[in-house]
């Protein structure tokens, strides 16, 4: 990976993460005075400029709150990539989605309702709720929680450690994951 697409912390004024941005964003942001540099790695990119890892606004940015996303990618990873009826690992490629409660049952697209799947495990439990097909579930699906895109990000290789006290702990310990994007 190329130094100017590594991952970047952006903070808002406020020190709440916001997102995830590549380098050359946040140089462009640090470099017009719109962000200041809260931590820097270890890569010398001009003679006195070190690489950023954590950027923080200038001036708050009001954002609205929003959910962790539903998608394919957040659910391999909150399930570790295992089918959840064989309990098997499996790359990616290798699983699909099951809607626990079939979409013909009325079943939604939503964290509480798609599990990681090996294909023979969808084909064989077909159109049936898992107590229909005699196959129960290894783990209960759970809903995305603050704490859900720190296992992302560990999937992704991300720096986790040194984003540590950017990410899960304010003034009061009250531990909060609140990147956004």
């Amino acid at each position: 990976m190329s130094l100017m697409r590594r991952p970047v912390l952006q903070l808002n004024a406020s020190y709440e993460a916001l997102r995830i941005i590549p380098a050359m964003r946040a140089l462009k942001l640090v470099t017009k005075g719109k962000a200041v540099v809260e931590l820097a790695t270890n890569k010398l990119i001009y003679p006195g400029i070190y690489l950023p890892s954590v950027i923080r606004l200038v001036v708050y940015k009001h954002v609205p709150l929003r959910m962790q996303v539903t998608t394919r990618r957040n659910i391999l990873v909150r399930d570790g990539y295992r089918c959840q009826y064989c309990g098997e690992k499996f790359r990616g490629g290798d699983l699909t989605l099951d809607h626990v409660i079939p979409r013909s049952q009325g079943g939604k697209n939503s964290w509480e309702n798609l599990v990681a799947c090996c294909r023979k495990d969808n084909h064989r439990k077909a159109d049936r709720t898992p107590e229909e097909a005699g196959m129960p579930l290894k783990r209960r699906p759970l809903p995305a929680s603050v704490h859900t895109g720190r296992f992302i990000l560990r999937s992704m290789g991300l720096a986790v450690n040194e984003w540590g006290r950017y990410l899960y702990a304010d003034s009061d310990g009250d531990r909060r994951f609140a990147v956004r994007g």
